[in-house]
């Protein structure tokens, strides 16, 4: 598996169980999974953490910002003559 792959499967959770000393709260977490919005958000950091542990690389995110500059030559194209919209 390359760094930037993701794993597929939810195997993570046994491998991150023996990499680190877990409490009680994170080990019961990880064999039963959240149910709640905030043990989901703990259980997205315990991942996170694991990724990081083991190389993967999450790619950069893509350049959307723009200017009002450009937004008004792109609306120049769609206007009709006379219009003032």
């Amino acid at each position: 598996m390359t760094p930037t792959e993701q794993p597929r499967d939810e195997s993570w959770r046994e491998e991150y169980r023996g990499m680190i000393p877990l409490g009680t709260y994170k080990s019961n977490l990880l064999q039963n999974g959240p149910k709640s919005l905030s043990q989901s958000w703990m259980m997205q950091a315990m991942y996170n953490d694991w990724k990081k542990k083991k190389g993967f690389v999450e790619p950069e995110p893509p350049n959307c910002q723009s200017s009002m500059k450009e937004w008004e030559e792109s609306v120049k194209k769609y206007q009709t003559r006379g219009s003032t919209d």
